[in-house]
């Protein structure tokens, strides 16, 4: 398995679990939280395509899907590119509203579209360039990749522990 393979399979098990841990909940099931202070299932889905979108784009030296889409105004949120949801309190985290799962599949797949092409380009080389110097040691683009997989990953997981805490 080369390289890209292996990015492609990592990242492309991602976007068939958030379409299934939305798939049919409502707008206020993507809201609801399994305790108070937790983050619910479209913080969640919202959070990790955030994350994904911001560092692919970063890497790709270009705008963000989120940037100039209708997709902010389809959590309730304003086009900010630097909110991804880290840090987020309560309070901002309740303010992440999806209008139901098509913004949630939606995003992530426009923005997993532009991810799988860009994974495909990814030569093995490439992996040792370092992409972000503000971290002691410096970021390399191969940990970069590993950690926003990673990251969606375990958010993904987080989701679908909650709709199962939620019986939904």
């Amino acid at each position: 398995m080369d390289v890209n393979d292996l990015l492609l399979e990592s990242y492309g098990r991602i976007a068939p679990l958030v379409h299934d841990v939305v798939e049919g909940l409502s707008a206020a099931d993507l809201a609801r939280r399994p305790a108070a202070g937790a983050n619910p299932i479209g913080w969640l889905t919202w959070h990790l395509t955030r994350v994904q979108d911001h560092h692919l784009a970063e890497l790709l030296d270009q705008q963000q899907v989120w940037v100039g889409s209708d997709w902010p105004g389809r959590f309730a949120l304003d086009p900010d590119p630097d909110d991804v949801g880290y840090g987020h309190t309560t309070d901002e985290v309740a303010r992440v509203r999806p209008d139901g799962p098509g913004a949630v599949t939606g995003y992530h797949d426009a923005v997993w579209a532009r991810t799988r092409a860009y994974l495909g380009t990814v030569t093995p080389s490439a992996l040792d360039e370092v992409v972000d110097e503000r971290w002691d040691p410096p970021v390399t683009l191969g940990v970069r990749l590993v950690s926003v997989v990673d990251d969606c990953a375990q958010h993904v997981g987080q989701a679908a522990f909650v709709r199962g805490l939620l019986d939904l």
